[in-house]
């Protein structure tokens, strides 16, 4: 059982007895759910009642899903239980080592006592959604929020959710103080959800509110890099970009990509043929290399198609004139640097977090860093002790630029960290 605590200098700082509160982590492999619970349970023998389980368990469980609960439940005590089916799992061994475990069975749980948390659950059923263009109460009661608002939330949407872009948008409204992160559970054939609530497996959408003394740090890794000038958007119709602009310049995308091409290495234009997304800048302001949040800035996105014709470009975006854009390389190099990055700055942001949760796209992970644990590995070299857990996404959900976004491809990492007094 490998047990996390934090230094007792952190009660001084920052209140609520957080020197009190402690993480126990588990992490088994077994071709049967049976066999990884009863695993998990001799990892955690002896761990005295949570305030808060996180569970994760691979898709090679999904027939048993509805037993996984009660059987935990069974044999651990927590006030609060969360979690969700995943492509693949991430979790913390009884060495105190954080895995990513793909293509295989896999179970995860994690357990957290929070001196002076306000935790909020909720459950949401996403058939019928309030309408945006109305008031926030309506959103605010799906939650069953309580009236002072809490500084983050930790949101898991079932695959078989059709409004999830409304569904963020509509929390965002009622909650737009809250840092949302979490992500789209993985898909399956059997006949009920892929969410974890309570003693129950559940569709839709559900999470927890997390206040009090305690919130979660968001860290949003694209896992890209830009190549090319800014440009800004001349004309646009919807998500399809038909021309842009350098200073006085005026060029459809095509062309303006085929002029980048030319600065490029052959390596990096091999890349363009399967590795090539839009950044859509969510502040129309310029970026340049020397500001370090330049990169959170943009917003990327799947390349849809091009028009031939025009050398018009469609993304995975609504697209408005204005707006600014980069072209961006994906790869396992940008990816490593920029995690790297965010990481170190959000360890000079606060202090070292009791936990880390890390939802992942299913096309990260050995299939883009060549081997296992790429993303935990590098967590590690600048949290050494930090238990990580978590899921491999059809989706991930975290916020750039101040608002909370779906994306693909991406690391979305929620830091449990003590709050500092207002």
């Amino acid at each position: 059982m490998a047990a996390f605590s934090l230094p007792s200098w952190l009660s001084r700082t920052f209140g609520a007895r957080p020197a009190q509160a402690w993480c126990r982590t588990a992490l088994a492999s077994e071709t049967s759910l049976q066999a990884s619970v009863e695993s998990i349970a001799s990892q955690l023998r002896g761990t005295g009642p949570a305030d808060l389980a996180f569970v994760f368990a691979a898709a090679s469980y999904a027939s048993d899903l509805p037993r996984l609960l009660p059987l935990l439940q069974e044999k651990l005590q927590a006030s609060n239980w969360l979690g969700c089916l995943g492509g693949g799992v991430v979790g913390t061994d009884a060495g105190g080592s954080p895995h990513e475990l793909e293509n295989r069975p896999a179970l995860s749980v994690t357990l957290l006592h929070l001196p002076g948390a306000e935790l909020h659950p909720f459950a949401i059923a996403t058939d019928s959604l309030p309408d945006l263009d109305g008031p926030a109460d309506p959103w605010r009661a799906l939650l069953g929020a309580p009236a002072a608002p809490s500084p983050s939330m930790l949101l898991l949407v079932d695959p078989s959710c059709s409004r999830i872009n409304d569904l963020i948008s509509g929390l965002d409204y009622a909650c737009p103080e809250a840092a949302k992160v979490g992500g789209i559970a993985g898909q399956h054939s059997a006949g009920h959800g892929s969410l974890l609530f309570g003693d129950q497996v559940v569709r839709g959408a559900v999470g927890c509110l997390i206040g009090g003394a305690w919130q979660l740090d968001p860290v949003v890794a694209q896992g890209c890099r830009p190549i090319g000038p800014v440009f800004d958007v001349e004309q646009a119709q919807r998500n399809v970009v038909l021309e842009v602009s350098q200073g006085q310049a005026r060029r459809s995308p095509v062309a303006a990509l085929q002029a980048i091409l030319t600065d490029l290495s052959p390596e990096e234009r091999e890349l363009v043929k399967h590795s090539l997304f839009l950044g859509v800048g969510r502040s129309n302001f310029s970026l340049t290399a020397a500001d370090p949040d330049g990169p959170t800035a943009f917003l990327v996105r799947n390349l849809l198609g091009v028009d031939p014709r025009n050398g018009a470009v469609a993304v995975a975006e609504r697209m408005r004139v204005g707006q600014q854009v980069q072209f961006q390389l994906r790869d396992a190099g940008a990816s490593r640097l920029e995690l790297r990055q965010l990481l170190t700055k959000q360890q000079g942001r606060n202090p070292e977090p009791l936990a880390a949760l890390l939802f992942a796209c299913l096309g990260r992970g050995e299939g883009l860093y060549g081997t296992a644990d790429g993303d935990v590995d590098l967590c590690r070299e600048v949290f050494a002790q930090v238990p990580i857990a978590g899921a491999f996404c059809n989706g991930e959900i975290g916020p750039v630029a101040g608002s909370t976004h779906l994306h693909g491809y991406t690391a979305s990492l929620a830091f449990l960290v003590p709050r500092g007094d207002d």
